[in-house]
């Protein structure tokens, strides 16, 4: 019983790891692209090229991450005792 609980906190607590770090991502490639495209004289890059990134470094970051948190998030929750 006591597994099942802590497998449930281990799938929140990644969820919203990925979630969050997939955000971060994504706000640092609009980030770079804004001040790329402000340092050139002529944009390099359109609004629909900068939303279309981040969406694209979301999804790529949300399938990475989804691998990576639940083994640190685990070993966490272990390290602690919860």
């Amino acid at each position: 019983m006591e597994e099942n609980f802590v497998n449930k906190r281990i799938g929140k607590y990644s969820l919203i790891a990925s979630f969050v770090s997939s955000v971060a991502l994504s706000i640092i490639f609009i980030l770079l692209a804004i001040f790329k495209n402000s340092v050139m004289t002529t944009p390099l890059y359109t609004q629909v090229d900068i939303a279309a990134g981040a969406v694209f470094v979301f999804i790529l970051g949300m399938i990475i991450s989804a691998s990576i948190w639940p083994n640190i998030v685990g070993k966490r929750l272990k390290n602690t005792g919860q």
